[in-house]
Parts: C-alpha cells; structure tokens; sequence
C-alpha cells in the first residue's frame, strides 16, 4: 500500500466492487461528468464492470483508496493513458460521496503524484476535468499542478457539451 497523511491506495479487491457499482458507477450524472466513455447499465456481478478486480491492463493502474484513520474504502483512483515512450499519463480519482468534502483528494492526488513519478519514473502527469469542476481543479492546484489551458465544448456530459480543463505536473516541479 502506498500511503499519504491521510490515504492509503491499495489494489482493488473483490469486495470493493459492488461498492463501486452502486454508489460510484450506477450514479449515471456524475458518472458522466467523471469518465469520457459513455455510460451504460451493467449487472451487478459480470465482469464487464470497469471497477473489476484484477482488471489492469498496461495503459491503467487502479487503486482503492482507504481512509486511514478508519480503514475505510472511500472511492478509486488511479493513473490511466500511460505511455511509456513519453513517459506520461493521465491521473483520476473518484471519491464515494460521504467521504467527500473531508480533505482527502489533495492527499490521494499527492500519493499518485509519488507513484507516478517515484514508482513509475514517470515525467509528467495530467488532469483534465470539467471546467466547473472546482473543487477537482483546486485539488489538483494544491498539489502542484498547473493549469495549462481550456478544451471548449469537449466533453459530452448527460445531454450537451462541457468545456474541459488540463491540468499539468512536470517531474522537476514535483514535491513530495
């Protein structure tokens, strides 16, 4: 496990995913607004669940994020898109909704930060999220990530078009 002040991200277990799927993926509104594919129903217990255990390919690792203090699984998160010839990838998380607001996004964000660039050797790491989206976009600011500039009309969220923001870190601006 890799831990922050107040996160740990472990591998996913099997136990892990229903609670994904009711209250992270069956959330159809804001599934939209946090994952560029489109949304559709899955059964609870198939495989084709995008949470799945086990279901890391090279482009993507996946974490379960746990609150420390209580040992709880407050939500996933992970790199995805790594290329490994330009020596990037893409950063995601997503917290279940009672654990949000409670300051742990900006420690999760740092602990992928580590992995990313630590772990993987990594150069550089990005966001992109939806321009409303300020509590992602202050997150990431927090963690030293800089914003780089706005996608207009981008991103298709639940019956019309959303502007995207990027958000980079270089290695050399990393601070662990």
């Amino acid at each position: 496990m890799m831990r922050g002040e107040k996160v740990g991200l472990r591998a996913r277990h099997s136990e892990d995913i229903p609670v994904f799927q009711a209250e992270l993926y069956n959330d159809v509104v804001t599934r939209t607004r946090v994952d560029s594919r489109p949304w559709v129903p899955v059964p609870e217990g198939t495989e084709k669940t995008p949470n799945a255990a086990g279901a890391q390919v090279e482009s993507a690792t996946p974490f379960s994020v746990v609150e420390l203090e209580t040992g709880e699984l407050a939500g996933e998160a992970g790199l995805w898109g790594i290329d490994t010839h330009n020596r990037l990838a893409h950063l995601g998380i997503s917290l279940r909704p009672a654990f949000r607001g409670r300051g742990l996004a900006t420690d999760v964000v740092r602990v992928l930060c580590a992995y990313g660039f630590a772990v993987r050797g990594l150069r550089r790491l990005q966001i992109e999220t939806l321009a409303d989206n300020a509590p992602m976009i202050a997150t990431a600011r927090r963690a030293g990530f800089t914003l780089e500039g706005t996608l207009r009309s981008s991103a298709w969220v639940y019956g019309g078009f959303a502007d995207e923001v990027i958000l980079g870190l270089l290695a050399e601006e990393w601070r662990e």
